[in-house]
């Protein structure tokens, strides 16, 4: 069932109602969602969509409005929309869209060996998703865009669903529904022709007659063109009397081709690939904007992910628009048994498939390829180039003429055609979830499949949504019908211990690890060294200064190295400097690396990559925390160059962007013996995860960092794994687990004679005492910390004990006591420039302030403690004085001020997934 409505005016129904969908450009950023359903949307194609590539200044936040409204409206129909790097992904079935739905449908139907019944029932059902105009309350160039292209597909399907019925006989039905649409659509000569036919065919020529010259009439007053050959042909026949009742099957080939025809066999149970397969009509179609043309495609991506199989499928389709022929050449571009074509070589193939004599053909390339295009000139042919190597052993095959299309499927993007000659650049990648399942149902049936749902899901993601992958398992349960597909993934087991489970039988084309090797085997060496070693990398992605450090070379020398992997679809630069590859790539990766690299080599690759990111991450520390007490760390190995960050922006971005990878290294460390790595690692992100919000995170690593620190009897950096611990357990709730592990950093501090420590310890004790709601003892232990941070000097740890007794002081009602002294910690802490302590300060006489019943005074100490905070990039420190903030323009009577800053601590709160968003929610309700 649709629960997202395009087609026509936008509206969405949730849990059984329609929610109102906000200012137009919140609808628009919903549509612009939609169209991508389960699939990123970056966020420049967002912004680029609202507003029509001339955004605003302010248009990143104001979008960031719009999501965080648009995501608590799917909250409630258990629909996620999830922020990723770079964009936001809308993870519903594309199919609850109607606008995708219709696709599909419109797909299923130009199979042309399923039965009739089936193709007319499709098209039925997706005329029925139209309503009118897509996304007819938006305005704006993108949204024209889109509705011209969605129109285009709505006469298709009204011409198909029309000769379908035809060929079932429902004449009459035809003539009743043509004659509507011809209204709205005078001009599409394929609908005036089949609505002369069914008018015909109920002996109703006369009516036909006037379709006829109406349709004429208007082609010549509007166009100045006179009618074309299919509308013609209608007329003479029924001038006869002589025309043929059934028309051509609906979407079939219709005529035979005069040349040859070598498309390899359309495998059965095509599915997905929706939006390739309209990349690709709206290729064809502007062949009449580019008379002198030849169309080229490239379809393009990682071993197995289907090119071959779309290409074959698509050229199907379209094959009866090319009469003259359709060629199809392996050129082995990668092969495990065969070297690549050489162009000359399939040049003369393909001349002997057209029928040249051999001794007609010349001996160099460039008169063989001339005699290629002279031979193609004025036909229409399709040419199907399959696993091409380059565009080198492409161009001399191109014909010269319009009127042909060129088909190229490559594991390598190939930009040289892209740039020079103009093809249309197709980047297949790994399966949706729901085009998956679907996959697997065509191969093994309906029930087979819904009666093990869960198994399924994780067949799929063993598979990694490789469509190779998955044809090899949905070949294997075919084999054995006996088996469950519950105990095929059993014992398909962890595809990270290999990929012994993804062979079927002999043939290297359905052995997923000869189909990898294919195209690693066509690698350089350095390019081959590097694509082992990141299979030791355990995190999702990583960026190019990190693939450095793992390999050993300089930064532009690995750029270099990415760019080949890339080229070859080894990995994927889904985001500007960063890679990532499909988890069935890794383990092939991590499976040569063992294989090949001696394990000295392996352990200082692993050693130089844990070297970058403690040194990057140190670096990064140092920039946003430097009132920190620092920790020192081990030279790096040869061969890593560090991060460059050299502003507060840029660490914090690096943090951001690297944050997956830093808690897989801990992990790594850890497991690899890697001990000082293991606690120093966790160190570095103690106060950036727990400023965002990741206490979970926080909580994970800094177990790994007590142990690994306990391992090698390292005092400091126990001391530092129990505060961090001790810190996530306060944010989760777990203050008597807090409480422990904070006197224990307090006992170790006190035994190596470490003063700040010991102060440390005391605020942090006093930090549970309060969580506990015990103030009493929560300020005597702020009070023994300032007597320990005096006596030792330390004024920054001074400055966070008057503020810690200056809170327990409000937080009692003793208000005076309170501003006396939080102001003295104010002071201090702006003579030191710590904007986060003074941020906390601030946020204390804001609360003081507020209490004391001096609400503007209270806002504007509670602004400037949410700009520290903001500044510094402690999110959660943030949301909570936004909502404090609120809260005193609301005793204030300023409800339109509360309810903005609200809004503003609600969006951060639900992008961190707290608890606290609940509260906020209440608060902005009616």
């Amino acid at each position: 069932m649709t629960a997202f409505h395009v087609l026509g005016e936008l509206r969405v129904r949730v849990a059984g109602t329609e929610p109102p969908l906000g200012p137009p450009k919140q609808r628009a950023a919903l549509a612009a969602l939609l169209v991508d359903a389960g699939r990123l949307v970056p966020m420049e194609v967002l912004v680029g969509r609202v507003w029509d590539d001339e955004p605003p200044a302010e248009a990143r936040n104001a979008l960031y409005a719009h999501i965080m409204r648009i995501r608590r409206m799917l909250t409630a129909g258990s629909w996620r929309l999830t922020h990723r790097a770079g964009g936001y992904l809308l993870d519903i079935d594309p199919d609850e869209v109607d606008l995708h739905r219709f696709r599909r449908l419109l797909t299923e139907a130009r199979d042309p060996d399923g039965p009739l019944e089936t193709r007319a029932a499709h098209l039925a059902e997706a005329l029925a998703l139209w309503r009118g105009d897509p996304l007819a309350d938006l305005s704006g160039a993108w949204v024209e865009r889109l509705r011209e292209s969605c129109r285009r597909q709505h006469v298709e399907a009204m011409v198909a669903w029309a000769r379908t019925e035809l060929d079932l006989g429902h004449h009459e039905a035809v003539a009743t529904r043509a004659s509507g649409w011809l209204g709205e659509h005078p001009l599409v000569e394929p609908l005036a022709a089949l609505s002369m036919r069914a008018l015909a065919a109920g002996g109703r020529a006369a009516e036909s007659l006037e379709v006829f010259a109406t349709t004429r009439r208007r082609l010549v007053d509007e166009l100045g063109v006179e009618p074309g050959a299919e509308l013609r042909d209608v007329h003479r026949a029924i001038l006869r009397g002589d025309l043929d009742p059934v028309p051509p099957p609906a979407l079939a080939p219709r005529n035979p081709p005069a040349g040859p025809a070598q498309l390899p066999m359309d495998g059965q149970g095509f599915t997905g690939r929706s939006a390739e397969l309209l990349s690709l009509d709206e290729l064809l179609k502007t062949a009449g904007d580019q008379p002198t043309a030849v169309l080229i495609a490239v379809l393009s991506g990682t071993a197995g992910v289907g090119k071959t199989t779309l290409a074959v499928h698509w050229a199907h389709q379209v094959a009866d628009q090319f009469p003259d022929g359709q060629l199809h050449l392996n050129l082995h571009g990668f092969d495990p048994s065969e070297a690549p074509i050489d162009p000359s070589d399939a040049v003369c193939r393909l001349l002997d498939t057209l029928g040249v004599p051999r001794e007609n053909v010349p001996a160099e390339l460039d008169a063989q390829s001339g005699l290629l295009r002279s031979t193609l000139a004025g036909k229409r042919v399709l040419m199907l180039l399959d696993n091409a190597r380059d565009a080198e052993q492409v161009r001399p095959l191109l014909p010269g003429s319009p009127g042909s299309l060129v088909l190229v499927t490559s594991r390598n993007r190939l930009p040289g055609l892209v740039v020079g000659e103009g093809a249309h650049p197709i980047v297949l990648d790994l399966l949706p979830m729901a085009d998956a399942r679907r996959l697997l149902t065509n191969r093994l049936g309906l029930d087979r499949v819904s009666a093990k749902p869960a198994a399924v899901d994780g067949l799929i993601l063993a598979c990694a949504r490789l469509p190779l992958a998955l044809a090899i398992v949905a070949a294997q349960a075919v084999m054995r019908p006996a088996l469950s597909l519950a105990d095929l993934y059993d014992q398909l087991g962890d595809a990270s211990d290999g990929l012994d489970g993804f062979a079927a039988g002999d043939d290297d084309g359905t052995d997923l690890r000869a189909v990898l090797s294919w195209s690693y085997r066509a690698l350089r060496p350095a390019a081959a060294r590097l694509f082992r070693l990141l299979g030791l990398h355990t995190a999702p992605d990583i960026g190019r200064a990190a693939v450095a450090g793992l390999a050993g070379v300089p930064p532009a020398r690995a750029g270099a190295l990415l760019a080949e992997l890339t080229r070859a679809h080894l990995l994927t630069e889904h985001v500007p400097g960063r890679y990532a590859f499909h988890d069935l790539l890794r383990v092939f990766a991590r499976e040569l690396a063992g294989q090949t690299e001696p394990e000295e080599d392996r352990h200082a690759a692993v050693h130089r990559l844990l070297d970058h990111y403690l040194q990057s991450a140190r670096a990064a520390t140092l920039l946003l925390y430097p009132q920190r007490e620092m920790i020192t760390s081990p030279e790096p190995r040869p061969g890593v160059t560090p991060e460059p960050v050299a502003t507060e922006k840029d660490a914090q971005a690096w943090f951001a962007a690297e944050r997956a990878g830093l808690l897989a290294a801990v992990t790594q460390a850890a497991k690899a013996g890697f001990d000082t790595h293991a606690w120093q690692l966790p160190w570095t992100l103690t106060a950036v995860l727990d400023r965002q919000g990741y206490w979970p995170d926080l909580a994970a690593v800094q177990l790994v960092a007590l142990e690994a620190a306990g391992r090698t009897g390292h005092r400091i950096g126990q001391v530092h794994a129990h505060r961090g611990l001790a810190r996530a357990y306060t944010r989760l709730g777990r203050l008597d687990d807090a409480y422990h592990h904070f006197h224990e950093a307090l006992t170790l501090s006190s035994r190596l004679d470490d003063p700040v420590g010991v102060g440390n310890a005391h605020l942090n004790l006093g930090w549970v005492r309060e969580h506990q709601k015990r103030y009493r003892e929560a300020s005597a232990y702020n009070r023994q910390a300032l007597a320990v941070f005096r006596a030792a000097g330390h004024r920054p740890g001074q400055a966070r004990a008057l503020n810690a007794i200056g809170w327990n002081h409000a937080l009692l009602g003793e208000h005076d006591e309170a501003l006396a002294r939080c102001g003295e910690a104010l002071d201090l802490n702006r003579e030191l420039g710590n904007r986060h302590s003074e941020a906390n300060t601030w946020d204390s006489l804001g609360y003081v302030r507020h209490h004391l019943g001096d609400h503007q005074r209270a806002a504007e100490c509670y602004r400037r403690a949410a700009e520290l905070f903001r500044q510094v990039g402690d999110r959660y420190e943030e949301a909570r004085t936004l909502v404090r903030t609120g809260d005193a323009y609301a005793d204030a009577g300023a409800a339109e001020a509360a309810h903005e800053v609200w809004r503003a601590a609600l969006a951060v709160l639900e992008e961190l997934d707290h608890a606290d968003a609940a509260q906020v929610r209440a608060r902005l309700r009616p």
